[in-house]
C-alpha cells in the first residue's frame, strides 16, 4: 500500500528542489556621527560665555542675522577667526579634529594622503520661537554641529531622507515604520553632544519651544 503525502507537504521541498528564500539587501547607508563629550560641562560654561558675548558684540554678525531672518545670532558670515579668538572654541576644535577623523575612518574614506581639514565655524545663539530652515552645506565633506545648551524644549535637529525629491509616486510610509525607513528623522542633542554628517545631506532645524536661548557651534571640514 502507498503511503499518501500530507497535504501541507510542499512537493518540491520533498523533492529537493525548495527555493531559496527571498532576499533583502540595505544599500547606501547615510551615517549620522554621534559622540557625548567628556567633562563637558566646564567647557560648555565657557563656550556660552564667548557665544553670548559675541551675539552682544558682533555687529557685523547682528546685522546679517536681521538682514536673512535668523531668530537670534549667528557668527556664519561675520567672525572666521573664532578658535584664535576664544581659547574655549580652540579647546573644542582639537576634540572635533579627532571626532572627524574617527567618522572618516568608519566611512571608509580614502583621502589620499590629504586631510579633512575645519574649514568654517560659527556660533549659533537661536531664540525661543526661532527655526532654521531646510540647506545642505555646499563645498564641504563633513559637516556637523557642537550642542552648548540645549534647554528643555528646545528642537531636536532633522534629517531629510536625501532620495525625498526622487520619490515621485511612492506611497507614503506608515507611521510605524522603522526609524531607517521614515522620510524625515529628528535627533534630539543634548548639551555635550556633537554631531557630524556629510555635507550633502539635507537637515533642518524646528521651531524652539524652549522658553531659553539655544546655543550650538557649527562647521565645515573640507578635503585638502
Amino acid at each position: 500500500m502507498t503511503a499518501k503525502m500530507p497535504k501541507s507537504a510542499d512537493p518540491a521541498a520533498a523533492a529537493g528542489t525548495a527555493s531559496a528564500a527571498p532576499a533583502l539587501e540595505t544599500l547606501f547607508a547615510t551615517r549620522i556621527y554621534r559622540a557625548e563629550l567628556a567633562e563637558a560641562a566646564a567647557l560648555n560654561t565657557e563656550l556660552a560665555a564667548c557665544a553670548l558675548s559675541a551675539a552682544e558684540d558682533d555687529e557685523a554678525g547682528q546685522a546679517w542675522s536681521e538682514e536673512h531672518g535668523y531668530p537670534g545670532y549667528t557668527s556664519y558670515a561675520s567672525l572666521d577667526d573664532l578658535p584664535w579668538r576664544y581659547p574655549a572654541v580652540k579647546a573644542l576644535k582639537a576634540q572635533l579634529d579627532r571626532h572627524v577623523k574617527a567618522f572618516a575612518k568608519l566611512m571608509e574614506w580614502d583621502l589620499g594622503g590629504r586631510k579633512l581639514e575645519l574649514d568654517s565655524l560659527w556660533i549659533n545663539v537661536l531664540e525661543p520661537g526661532g527655526f532654521h530652515g531646510s540647506h545642505i552645506h555646499p563645498n564641504s565633506v563633513v559637516s556637523g554641529t557642537y550642542y552648548v545648551q540645549v534647554p528643555d524644549g528646545a528642537s531636536s535637529i532633522k534629517f531629510e531622507d536625501p532620495r525625498l525629491a526622487l520619490m515621485m509616486a511612492a506611497p507614503p510610509r506608515k507611521a510605524k515604520a522603522g526609524r531607517e525607513l521614515q522620510p524625515s528623522v529628528p535627533v534630539a542633542p543634548k548639551s555635550g553632544t556633537v554631531l557630524l554628517w556629510e555635507s550633502w545631506l539635507r537637515h533642518e532645524v524646528p521651531l524652539n519651544r524652549a522658553e531659553t536661548e539655544r546655543i550650538s557651534i557649527s562647521f565645515n571640514y573640507a578635503w585638502r
